[in-house]
């Protein structure tokens, strides 16, 4: 063993990887589109669903009280599913977009030209 080299150790030993910057971390975000087309899918979802609500409750009682009734589970029926599935959409967008590694050119550059980046707004 070398005995001019002497160990360093407390305050005066290096990190390892000390002088390596990360790569800024990507966002989190989905496109404020996405959302847009995400909300508006839940409202269309809810209104379908309580026209096929009343028109079910309608069919199946004489009484217009259960009508409403029908049109108002079915309206909830249907925007809690479709709630679901554009929150699982958005969550797959999400991923989707997250795989790449920050430091690819094309990828960036496609995410940067498209404005999905909150850096760049």
């Amino acid at each position: 063993m070398n005995e001019d080299i002497e160990p360093v150790s407390g305050e005066r030993a290096p990190l390892p990887f000390e002088d390596l910057a990360a790569p800024e971390p990507l966002d989190a975000d989905p496109p404020a589109a996405a959302r847009y087309a995400a909300f508006g899918s839940v409202v269309l979802g809810g209104v379908l669903g309580a026209l096929v609500g009343y028109g079910v409750a309608d069919v199946m009682f004489r009484d217009s009280t259960w009508a409403a009734v029908g049109a108002l589970l079915g309206a909830l029926t249907g925007a809690i599913g479709v709630g679901v599935l554009a929150n699982l959409t958005l969550r797959a967008m999400n991923e989707w977009n997250a795989v790449a590694h920050p430091e690819d050119d094309r990828r960036s550059r496609r995410r940067r030209d498209r404005g999905w980046s909150r850096r760049d707004r």
